[in-house]
């Protein structure tokens, strides 16, 4: 399946040359875009693979009838290296079982590899991710978001450490014993608990990036002051393009992440990438949970289409991701800038052009039209976050070593 965005330009050229004709300058970038897909490494560092199985069991290893992700979706767009997110809703923290919810997501994407060794390989260090590449398999990385898997206990840092965890979104949707969240307004800790300093300095010690998405400006603030290796963003866009909104990071922010050394994932959902199409979401989920309905319920679904008809959203392209890149690469360069998706995370809100895995190459094209080097892509695409990667790893044997 590799092969398919070269055969693509050889049937291509071979057309056009046939009869007489001649590609256009989109022509020419397109199928640069997909002979570069194929030849770097692609990271997104997060796709909600595993909560969705969870809750509807598909064979990822042929093409699905749902979802944003699968196997041959994912070779079609180049796709080398998406962290699987161990995603724990947010009320586990509450009624327990976190730790146990955790465990079994990670068994569910080591089983991934075990079943299918030809596609998928587990991926625990760069060195994993760059030899998995050279052999054409994809490699599973893993990202836990939430902390509320730690239960309480700073052991459990190196415990998922050893499953396979390589990084720990400190929490969700709310305040957990680790970090405020940015989408609870109760500020129980006034940014990170006492014991979510702890964890922060032993996520630097063991090797786990940490993840500021999801947290509280203040509980980013406390992060950036006593962590010792970069940090990343794993799934957030710029606040620029969404005033108020808490959960993309601001340019402060941002310039903050770049000097530490960080990168910022750009997420894909059209609520984290266009002011006007956030502020009618946050309408909707409001609706939801004033009056306790889940997304799936017929009443929910009932008013969404109602509240869409009478508030058409905006048209939201790849151009729009784009641009979340360009503001990044523009305020601090271009070394701080990735793709965190989000697919299988954000439903129906992705933009046209990034419906799924295979259209990676949507983005090369459209960096390619504003200008952006071959090299800069391979930075954006992968290069930036797994710089992060080795610099944490670094670290982490430096503090071992008492160094």
């Amino acid at each position: 399946m590799r092969s398919f965005p070269l055969l693509l330009f050889i049937l291509s050229v071979f057309f056009f040359v046939s009869f007489g004709q001649s590609l256009s300058s989109d022509d020419h970038l397109r199928l640069k875009a997909g002979k570069l897909a194929e030849q770097i490494i692609i990271v997104d560092s997060h796709v909600d693979v595993p909560y969705r199985l969870r809750n509807k069991w598909e064979d990822i290893s042929r093409q699905t009838s749902s979802g944003n992700f699968d196997y041959p979706r994912a070779k079609r767009g180049g796709l080398n290296a998406p962290f699987m997110s161990i995603y724990i809703p947010s009320e586990y923290e509450a009624t327990g079982g976190a730790k146990a919810l955790a465990d079994t997501l990670i068994g569910m994407v080591e089983k991934f590899a075990k079943d299918w060794p030809d596609k998928f390989a587990l991926a625990r260090s760069v060195a994993d991710v760059t030899s998995h590449f050279r052999k054409k398999r994809i490699s599973l990385c893993m990202g836990m978001e939430n902390g509320s898997p730690l239960e309480h206990s700073l052991a459990n840092v190196k415990y998922f450490f050893d499953r396979g965890i390589r990084y720990i979104t400190l929490t969700h949707g709310k305040d957990n014993h680790i970090s405020d969240s940015s989408y609870d307004t109760t500020r129980t800790w006034r940014g990170l608990s006492p014991f979510g300093r702890r964890v922060v300095a032993e996520m630097n010690r063991v090797g786990i990036m940490v993840d500021v998405s999801h947290i509280s400006d203040n509980a980013f603030s406390d992060v950036m002051n006593m962590t010792q290796a970069p940090v990343i963003a794993s799934h957030s866009s710029c606040r620029h393009f969404t005033p108020g909104f808490e959960r993309n990071l601001s340019d402060e922010m941002i310039k903050r992440l770049a000097s530490n050394g960080g990168v910022i994932m750009i997420n894909f959902g059209s609520s984290f990438l266009d002011g006007e199409y956030q502020k009618k979401e946050t309408q909707v989920w409001m609706y939801l949970s004033q009056n306790k309905l889940r997304p799936d319920q017929p009443a929910a679904l009932e008013f969404i289409e109602r509240f869409r008809k009478e508030n058409p959203l905006p048209r939201i392209t790849v151009a729009h991701v784009v641009d979340h890149i360009d503001h990044v690469a523009k305020l601090v360069g271009v070394d701080f800038v990735g793709l965190g998706s989000d697919f299988d995370g954000v439903g129906d809100s992705l933009p046209e052009g990034l419906k799924d895995v295979s259209q990676y190459p949507n983005i090369i094209f459209e960096l390619l039209k504003r200008g952006y080097s071959e090299n800069d892509i391979r930075k954006i695409c992968g290069g930036n976050l797994l710089r992060v990667w080795s610099k944490v790893e670094q670290k982490a044997g430096q503090l071992q070593a008492g160094r």
